[in-house]
């Protein structure tokens, strides 16, 4: 079986940086394509991806023989007629259009040409999501920046909505710190939460979620406000909920179990977690299944959490989701889960002793104890 090709070689290759310098050379014939082609694609080996998006937004600027407004206008003209025409089969869009917004920031941060830049980046967001860019902007010039971020916040593409929170977020992947308040953008928040798509209400609860880390207080208070205000979707606004309150829910903490409609004092009983057997290998599945209880129909929010218990250790907690379900007084409520045992890019898991624990509203059950060994070579 073929390796997985890495995803800086799908983002950004030499065909896409090919594909770039075509397009800029028909939106202006005095751009070399193919030397900015060659010159980019030599240097991309050895570069990750944010590198090889600056790299190709360096290339972009040598080889444009105009500056200023004329050279966002070039940019602007390259662009296919719409994202779809494009190829984007996503609202995020092709990293083929990184390096595009990646110039803006690079070679139009100055005071007058402030308006140009952010409209610039407001026609390229829908082919590529333009946030990474729009930080640098909000570091250099962050009350012109959220001046912008404002009108972005009622435009009629839903994208551009988006960037609205996306840019702003206190913790954006990938991103620098803005160093400003985790509140800031607050107010906008307040427009975009009704949205009507999904893509700009996922950045709103992934910017509740950010701002949650340090003032879950203030997260839990703002969507309370939004229930009564009932300008959203109550199905959209649950979304919201959960997600803004992801890892306070994942942290087992009570007010954020009462507002998703989860009693964290219910009474519910869990039998002992029954597992197949107690020692597992990396790259096995962890089979586990249990049974709840309860003396009236209950709603749970069921969480398994894998934690390691070796001495001397400081890997963390892997908290999962299993199930969000009623218990019926009449019968029990059966879960079962078969968990992968791998690494994953934000948690490694290492071989050693674990306890694996259900986590019903908030409250954690019983461990069972089990062991992990070094997959058989």
């Amino acid at each position: 079986m073929n390796a997985q090709v890495p995803m800086k070689e799908r983002a950004l290759n030499p065909d896409r940086v090919a594909r770039i310098g075509r397009e800029m050379q028909a939106a202006c014939p005095g751009f070399d394509a193919a030397s900015f082609t060659a010159q980019v694609t030599a240097d991309l080996p050895r570069l990750e991806l944010k590198a090889r998006i600056a790299r190709t937004a360096e290339g972009i600027h040598q080889h444009l023989p105009v500056t200023g407004s004329a050279a966002l206008d070039t940019l602007l003209r390259s662009l296919p007629a719409s994202p779809e025409a494009a190829g984007a089969d996503t609202d995020f869009g092709l990293y083929t259009y990184a390096p595009h917004s990646a110039y803006v920031a690079a070679h139009h941060l100055y005071s007058d040409g402030l308006g140009r830049a952010f409209a610039a980046l407001a026609a390229l967001t829908p082919y590529f999501s333009a946030e990474d860019a729009v930080r640098t902007f909000l570091t250099a010039y962050p009350e012109q920046t959220l001046a912008a971020a404002a009108t972005w916040a009622s435009a009629s593409d839903h994208r551009v909505r988006r960037l609205a929170s996306e840019a702003l977020r206190p913790h954006l992947p990938w991103s620098a710190s803005a160093g400003l308040p985790v509140v800031t953008a607050l107010p906008l928040l307040d427009v975009l939460y009704a949205d009507s798509n999904r893509f700009v209400t996922t950045s709103v609860a992934n910017h509740l979620r950010d701002i949650s880390r340090t003032q879950p207080d203030l997260v839990l208070a703002t969507l309370t406000r939004w229930h009564t205000e009932g300008r959203a979707k109550p199905a959209e606004l649950a979304f919201i909920t959960r997600g803004a309150l992801k890892n306070r829910l994942k942290d087992g903490w009570a007010p954020a179990y009462t507002l998703t409609g989860y009693d964290p004092h219910a009474a519910v009983d869990v039998s002992p977690l029954r597992l197949p057997h107690t020692e597992f290998r990396l790259g096995e599945g962890l089979a586990f299944e249990a049974d709840l209880t309860a003396p009236a129909d209950t709603p749970v929010h069921v969480m398994y959490v894998l934690t390691r218990t070796d001495p001397d250790t400081t890997s963390g907690e892997k908290v999962a989701h299993l199930a969000r379900a009623t218990v019926k007084a009449s019968a029990p409520l059966h879960v079962s889960k078969t968990h992968l045992l791998r690494s994953t890019g934000t948690a490694a898991l290492a071989p050693g002793s674990y306890h694996l624990a259900l986590q019903v509203n908030g409250r954690r059950h019983t461990p069972a104890l089990l062991r992990i060994t070094n997959r058989r070579t």
